[in-house]
């Protein structure tokens, strides 16, 4: 028979077992600490992973921008998209086509499927000019012939006179300034009405005649003077332009367009040795550029003036220091999309010739002198007409669109491109 254990022996046992629990447990402890320790370790390799993969995939998504940058300035050949490999990773290129002047470029890196997308937006550069009315005179006036028409609002700073109609409303400055004989659709706005019908109201200025005008309402506007406005495009602008012009090159010949031609940005002559631009019968010169032309500028009849496609939604623009003509049936157009114009513009200084004859059909065209007359024969048609004077014959019309009003003019396609924006976008 087994004796009883003695409290002496009963206390050591449970001492025992208690050093031995907490030996386990002790021992569970460290497994749990080292466990996490091990498990924290591996998690903070494999984010370190992630993240040195995820910068990688960041840099060669950068240098799939900077890659299709380098091709599009030196204008090397590529397709849109295409894979470039860079190092253990590799980024799609995509390219948009020009909209508005600008192309959006993304560039999507990968390196072990982790993605990062890099967008550039890349423009060309061009200069905004705002025409808010359909004619914007300076103070030699505007003359309108019977049942010619301005088909939006017209601001002159000389008088407005004749048997034409103003579609909207109309403004004239200064002073002892006037419109007479015409019909106005708006408001009108002056120092003195002569003979003019208005259908809405006239504001005047105190001390001005408006008696024998017929109108919907006159108001008193005070006697302080109708604030002249500038014509929207500077000389300094205008010389920009002829400098962009001249940096594609020079031709020191008279220019003769037969056929179908594509020119630009180019200048014709010199200030010293003028030269002349010619386009024939029916044949059609394609803009790629700004043109200027030292001389004088002949538009023969049916022929066709336009920007080529790649302008998009920008406008272009053709200057001569001379005269320019422009005869029956020429076509003057943009690129074909909305916003897209061709500026029409001389800056030679003659108020009783006219230095742009226009004959008719010009709807894409925006005809400027900032001192000079401009002189619209019989049915024509122009989209906006500015000039320091301005005469309309019998039926001549201006149709203006309000894409004018912020009107992008650019050295052409092949001109000047900058980076607008640089962002990643995932």
């Amino acid at each position: 028979m087994k004796k009883p254990k003695t409290k002496k022996q009963e206390l050591k046992t449970k001492k025992g077992f208690v050093a031995l629990f907490v030996a386990i447990l002790v021992l569970v402890i460290m497994i749990g600490i080292g466990t996490s320790l091990t498990v924290l370790t591996v998690s903070e390799q494999k984010i370190s992973r992630n993240v040195i993969k995820s910068t990688q995939a960041y840099y060669v998504g950068e240098a799939g921008a900077e890659d299709i940058l380098l091709k599009l300035i030196k204008k090397k050949n590529w397709t849109s998209p295409y894979t470039l490999n860079v190092g253990d990773g590799s980024t799609i290129v995509e390219v948009s086509n020009i909209i508005g002047g600008s192309r959006t470029i993304n560039s999507t890196g990968d390196v072990s499927n982790r993605i990062r997308k890099t967008q550039v937006a890349y423009s060309i550069s061009s200069d905004t000019v705002s025409f808010h009315y359909g004619a914007q005179v300076g103070n030699g006036g505007m003359v309108m012939g019977n049942g010619s028409k301005v088909l939006g609002n017209v601001f002159s700073n000389g008088d407005v006179i004749g048997g034409g109609t103003v579609a909207n409303s109309i403004t004239v400055a200064g002073n002892g300034r006037k419109i007479q004989g015409i019909d106005v659709g708006g408001n009108a706005t002056v120092h003195t009405c002569d003979g003019a019908d208005i259908t809405g109201t006239l504001y005047y200025v105190s001390g001005g005649s408006y008696s024998s005008c017929q109108y919907g309402a006159a108001v008193d506007i005070g006697p302080n003077e109708i604030t002249p406005v500038p014509l929207p495009i500077s000389s300094d602008q205008i010389n920009d332009w002829k400098l962009e012009a001249a940096a594609g090159g020079f031709i020191t010949n008279d220019v003769n367009i037969s056929g179908t031609q594509s020119m630009g940005p180019v200048q014709i002559g010199t200030t010293t040795q003028p030269r002349n631009l010619t386009v024939g019968n029916g044949d059609t010169l394609k803009l790629n550029g700004t043109i200027y032309v030292t001389g004088n500028i002949i538009f023969n009849q049916n022929s066709i003036i336009r920007l080529e496609n790649s302008y998009g939604s920008l406008s272009g623009i053709i200057i001569a220091d001379g005269t320019i003509m422009v005869e029956n049936g020429t076509q003057l157009s943009g690129s074909g999309q909305p916003g897209s114009y061709i500026l029409i513009l001389s800056t030679k200084n003659d108020t009783v010739n006219p230095v742009i004859n226009v004959r008719n059909n010009a709807m894409g065209a925006i005809f400027y002198t900032n001192s000079g007359l401009i002189y619209l024969k019989n049915n024509m048609k122009a989209r906006e007409i500015t000039g320091y004077k301005i005469q309309l014959e019998n039926n001549a019309e201006i149709q203006y669109e309000s894409g004018l009003e912020d009107a992008m003019f650019s050295s052409g396609p092949g001109g000047s491109w900058e980076v607008i924006s640089w962002k990643e976008i995932e």
